[in-house]
């Protein structure tokens, strides 16, 4: 809910600007999270990559925004921008299945049994105010750009499925090894940041080609700058990097 009446005051906040704008844009974009991390124990990206079977790039993901520009001069102008990112991921465990043993899960690193899966989720929606330099003007058939700013970040982590409690072990015997052999407890996990908001910052550069009297497309690289305190579900993890890159093309509707 949270999330939802920030969006539309800011889309209220945009109404009366649009009136006399002087470029609405549109863009579609492609997200490429950095996904960093100073200790990987204590990092939720990290721990996710080594244990299952997707990979940072399984996190990238297509995404569209909306923007409004306002000049100040020739060469300056402040712009209004908003996106959205959302990436769902399902995976299983790389080394372990899963037995049920006397009506109790457990994870094994051999034998036959089922996949142990959970999904991974990450939303990001920034609502970023920008200062845009124009250095050569407008009035040309390439017009180059650069900037950057601060940003509102609304997002949200989830974690559901099956987890392996690693510092839980019990030991079996195995008949046919022989041996005993360690099991790992399953447990469900249903853990969240949700509605969470915190402050970033952002820096673009890209051109803009004129190709009809009010219209322009537009090519853009954008990086967005935010590590999140997890405070809610992931208590004990170090600070969740939602930074990352952003490619987008535009299409601008000049004033």
């Amino acid at each position: 809910m949270k999330k939802t009446l920030i969006l539309l005051t800011a889309l209220i906040l945009f109404i009366p600007s649009i009136v006399f704008p002087d470029i609405v844009s549109f863009k579609v974009g492609y997200f490429i999270p950095r996904a960093q991390y100073d200790n990987p124990d204590d990092n939720l990206w990290q721990i996710e990559f080594d244990q299952m079977d997707f990979t940072k790039s399984s996190f990238q993901n297509t995404n569209f925004g909306f923007g409004y520009e306002y000049f100040l001069s020739r060469e300056i102008s402040i712009v209004l921008n908003i996106s959205g990112y959302n990436k769902n991921k399902s995976g299983a465990y790389l080394d372990y299945i899963g037995e049920n043993i006397e009506g109790y899960d457990y994870a094994f690193d051999y034998g036959e049994g089922y996949a142990i899966t959970h999904t991974f989720s990450v939303s990001i929606t920034p609502i970023q105010a920008s200062l845009k330099l124009t250095p050569m003007g407008r009035k040309y058939k390439i017009i180059p750009y650069i900037g950057g700013g601060i940003g509102i970040y609304l997002w949200n982590v989830y974690l559901r499925g099956d987890m392996i409690d690693f510092d839980s072990g019990e030991w079996f015997y195995d008949p046919g090894l022989d041996e005993d052999v360690i099991g790992y407890p399953i447990y469900y996990a249903d853990a969240r940041e949700e509605n969470r908001i915190s402050i970033g910052y952002h820096g673009f550069g890209g051109i803009m080609i004129p190709v009809a009297n009010r219209i322009s497309l537009e090519a853009e690289f954008r990086y967005n700058f935010l590590k999140a305190i997890l405070k809610e579900g992931f208590e004990g993890f170090e600070s969740f990097d939602l930074s990352g890159y952003q490619i987008s093309i535009g299409l601008n509707y000049w004033f």
